[in-house]
């Protein structure tokens, strides 16, 4: 599947000439919010960011526009443009709907799982998960997390699973709440997720699934109590 989930917003490289350098510039600040480079709230400069990537501010605002329209940047007229940061009753919302999403990626990957065609998929973005955790490097669970998710679409290979999980603002719920506690929480959900799979049990997949997006949903909350 060369569908791009998540923080890759399905961006691609190309030249920083033309329409092309308005994508450059999409990939490269969803590359910085995923190293933590740039936070939601944070105001964006057309000026400063047009230098910086050496591209025209027409390429910037283009890029702009279409950050906006898929819930990565908040814009105003006659204002900067910020990096979209959610209150607490719109996490909430992202996360209702991610909970059946990914259920229902976990209960679909089960039902086409093929151990000699997938089990090495499924098990690299695992190790990847565990040393993203165990190294902290800035964005690299984010990265294994983006992979283990794309290996549940590609596994599952539902093609409206495919095409509406990009769109959902989950990318932008794990931009802001970042914590050793969340990503440990998110491992041994994962691992639980892919144990279902690799077992064929698409009715605890289900579950495990549900339960993930149950367990960031309470710990956001105590982070706001």
């Amino acid at each position: 599947m060369e569908q791009s989930t998540q923080n890759d917003l399905a961006i691609e490289a190309h030249e920083t000439t033309g329409p092309s350098a308005a994508r450059t510039v999409s990939r490269e600040i969803m590359r910085a919010l995923e190293l933590q480079q740039l936070v939601p709230g944070q105001r964006l400069v057309e000026t400063e960011l047009a230098a910086q990537f050496g591209v025209g501010r027409n390429a910037v605002r283009e890029a702009i526009q279409w950050l906006a329209a898929h819930g990565v940047m908040d814009t105003t007229r006659y204002r900067s443009a910020v990096i979209r940061q959610l209150d607490l009753a719109e996490t909430m919302e992202v996360l209702d709907v991610a909970e059946a999403v990914i259920g229902l990626m976990a209960r679909t990957a089960v039902l086409h799982y093929q151990p000699e065609a997938h089990q090495v998929l499924i098990e690299a973005a695992l190790s990847e998960l565990e040393q993203a955790n165990d190294e902290e490097t800035p964005g690299a669970f984010s990265r294994g997390r983006r992979h283990f998710y794309r290996a549940l679409l590609e596994i599952g290979g539902n093609r409206e699973l495919q095409r509406l999980f990009p769109a959902l603002s989950l990318h932008m719920v794990y931009a802001q709440y970042r914590s050793a506690g969340l990503r440990r929480l998110g491992l041994a959900d994962y691992r639980e997720i892919a144990t279902a799979i690799q077992n064929k049990d698409s009715a605890i997949a289900e579950r495990a699934g549900r339960k993930h997006i149950g367990n960031v949903r309470k710990a956001i909350a105590e982070q706001h109590r």
